[in-house]
């Protein structure tokens, strides 16, 4: 054993690199096959499982090793069973589930990013290229119920984990109108008014995710003071409110279009009003952190936005006509900044 050299770390940085896509394919197929739903059911054996999801037993045990070996399951005596994280977040049918954006990412965002080249070289999304149609992300989401659905579910499982983060990043209580622009299943909307009591929101979105999202806001218990409208945010009129937020919206789009919506919510706004931003916050020389560049590379492949520097949002808001901007950094999903309209 003396004889053993150290390790050598550049080494091993890459072979953790190599092993990212393999990691992400398989819990991907993990969740495509049900493996942890039907674990969730009772510890099973391999041979169970293999009938159960129509498998072969000698393949599916180093799936199921390799769930072990990232911390998703364990094995008792030769029956497998789900730890916390595939319990909580990788079952279909949990109430926190990832599931819907795992099987969107499986199906849709994998094959995108293997055009990652020629994003680069072209500067745009691969739709047309990979799937031979103009349509882009959102189209897809709502492409079926089932679609929608198992998306919408993947966005509630994200903001239970970073909504409450990005609520609790700056003062709110002097508002009391919140409007969630783009408010998916109302998981910010809902986490605000759980913090702020005199607090009362607004989801808008599209007019299919308004009944998903009173589904989630009744299951809150909070229809009483979270209500609902539909329409585009580009295209129609905001509702009112002293309070807006945009969660993993501005992100999606270009300069232009994100400069024409800051100025609409800019002249929507009461004197004093707010405008609550949640994204992932770049370093100011764009080399940190990797989970928001990332994000950024996986923008540049399915939609016409990117992720920015806080000086970038700052200038924007500014330019709308926004008198302050504020910044914090919430080791969550999302970061969190807001902007003041002059009094």
């Amino acid at each position: 054993m003396e004889n053993i050299p150290p390790a050598d770390a550049d080494a091993q940085l890459v072979a953790g690199i190599l092993d990212g896509f393999r990691i992400s394919k398989a819990v991907f197929t993990a969740v495509s096959l049900g493996l942890f739903d039907r674990l969730h059911d009772g510890p099973a054996t391999a041979a169970e499982l293999a009938s159960a999801l129509g498998c072969q037993e000698h393949a599916l045990e180093r799936l199921l090793g390799a769930c072990a070996g990232l911390g998703l399951l364990a094995v008792e005596k030769g029956r497998w069973r789900n730890l916390s994280a595939a319990e909580r977040l990788l079952r279909v049918r949990s109430p926190e589930t990832l599931s819907g954006y795992i099987l969107y990412s499986d199906r849709i965002l994998y094959r995108l990013w293997a055009r990652l080249a020629e994003a680069l070289r072209e500067g745009t999304h691969r739709w047309e290229q990979e799937f031979g149609r103009r349509e882009g992300i959102f189209e897809h989401f709502f492409a079926s119920e089932e679609d929608k659905l198992a998306f919408l579910a993947g966005m509630h499982g994200q903001g239970l984990l970073s909504s409450p983060a990005a609520a609790a990043a700056f003062d709110l209580s002097r508002f009391r109108q919140l409007v969630d622009l783009g408010g998916a299943t109302g998981h910010l909307a809902i986490e605000a008014c759980k913090r702020y009591p005199r607090l009362r929101a607004t989801v808008f979105d599209l007019p299919p995710v308004v009944p998903v999202a009173q589904r989630y806001i009744r299951a809150a218990g909070l229809e009483s003071r979270i209500d609902t409208a539909s329409g585009d945010f580009f295209k129609d009129p905001l509702p009112p409110g002293d309070l807006y937020a945009a969660g993993r919206i501005l992100h999606d789009w270009s300069e232009e279009k994100v400069r024409f919506l800051l100025k609409k919510i800019h002249d929507r706004l009461p004197a004093g009003g707010g405008l609550l931003i949640c994204e992932k916050i770049l370093n100011d020389q764009k080399d940190g952190p990797a989970t928001a560049l990332l994000q950024s590379l996986n923008m540049l492949v399915c939609t016409e936005g990117r992720e920015r520097t806080g000086g970038e949002y700052e200038a924007l808001v500014r330019e709308a006509g926004f008198a302050s901007f504020q910044a914090r950094r919430t080791e969550r999903g999302v970061d969190a900044m807001l902007a003041t309209k002059g009094g």
